[in-house]
């Protein structure tokens, strides 16, 4: 942003004539109009209803963001190769259900597996992530071995992986209903919580997606697969002179997205405590409105961690927002395609005035 970048671009603003402070000062609305339309309607939300940011308000928005963040980093690194991700949200009500089928209580009067006892968490998490990673490999193979477009390959594996979801759930005795009754270490490992704020608790789970982000942030910045996602995203041919091993990258990358929503699937599976075939429909959406939002450019490239972040915490604002507001749960998807939409109209201008 020209004119809070520093200090230096502050004083270099104050020296322009007034034509040139104009055109400063519209780029600067256009280019960040997004980000002060959810500011403004924010403050008209806690106008309309104060409650939206008390404490349980705050920590309920704090919640949902976490348990969306992981996705969005996963999608993030595929956006950043100017791809997408489209079995995201199928890959994650997968391995939710299997984990919960897993951890179910031996107890439990329909359980999925009959006569079963929990495996270990430790255990259902590995094989949450395993099935993940093994989709994301197949993604990352077919994309950069066979030289096809993500939207494609990941549009194909979103068929075959919901395909599969639904032959799951019709094992045994379930016939296709929802899985409940999970053993009580698993949802307290998830949904326990050690804090509070204020008197409201914090689910553990907010705890697990910002180690994630540690995590994802130190693989962006300070590890040579990270220099080479962005090498790639910004200029494959380029990437491969200077000796980057472009398939081998992209196959990467695909890989940690899938380990991601792997992760996702097993912190959803508990959070929701009933899982279907519903499970993790149109999340893909949501992490690719948060990774727009939040400046992640499908032109290749370019990103930050911090952006993913403040995309999904400002994402999941306005839709609690909305809810506070009484909107029809079917409009808040027409406004959740419509702030797609607009994020990626504004990116593409940045990039054109770029060139």
């Amino acid at each position: 942003m020209y004119l809070f970048g520093n200090n230096s671009r502050l004083q270099a603003f104050f020296q322009l004539d007034r034509r040139e402070k104009n055109k400063v000062l519209r780029e600067f609305l256009i280019n960040n109009s997004l980000y002060i339309f959810l500011i403004a309607a924010i403050i008209a939300i806690w106008l309309t209803d104060t409650s939206f940011l008390s404490a349980s308000s705050v920590i309920n928005i704090i919640s949902l963001s976490a348990a969306n963040l992981p996705i969005a980093l996963g999608i993030a690194g595929c956006i950043v190769l100017t791809g997408t991700d489209l079995s995201a949200g199928r890959i994650v009500g997968l391995t939710a259900c299997v984990v919960a089928s897993l951890l179910q209580s031996s107890d439990y009067a329909t359980r999925m597996f009959a006569g079963g006892k929990p495996i270990n968490l430790v255990l259902a998490f590995i094989i949450a992530v395993l099935i993940g990673g093994l989709v994301g490999l197949v993604n990352g193979f077919c994309t950069a071995k066979f030289n096809l477009h993500p939207f494609i390959v990941t549009l194909s594996t979103q068929l075959i992986v919901y395909g599969l979801l639904l032959m799951y759930l019709m094992i045994g005795t379930n016939n296709g209903q929802s899985i409940s009754g999970l053993d009580s270490k698993y949802t307290s490992l998830v949904k326990g919580s050690f804090v509070s704020f204020r008197g409201t608790r914090i689910p553990n789970f907010v705890w697990f997606a910002a180690i994630i982000t540690v995590i994802m942030w130190f693989v962006w910045n300070k590890t040579a697969f990270g220099k080479n996602m962005f090498a790639v995203g910004s200029n494959p041919e380029a990437a491969s002179v200077s000796g980057v091993n472009v398939s081998a990258t992209i196959i990467l990358v695909f890989l940690l997205a899938g380990v991601l929503y792997g992760v996702t699937g097993f912190i959803e599976a508990a959070r929701i405590g009933s899982n279907s075939a519903a499970t993790g429909l149109n999340y893909e959406l949501d992490a690719i409105a948060a990774c727009v939002i939040g400046g992640v450019s499908f032109v290749g490239g370019i990103g930050k961690i911090r952006g993913v972040i403040i995309g999904v915490v400002l994402l999941r604002i306005i839709f609690v927002g909305l809810t506070f507001l009484s909107i029809d749960a079917n409009m808040q998807y027409v406004i959740k395609g419509l702030i797609i939409l607009v994020a990626c109209a504004i990116d593409m201008r940045k990039y054109l005035v770029r060139k």
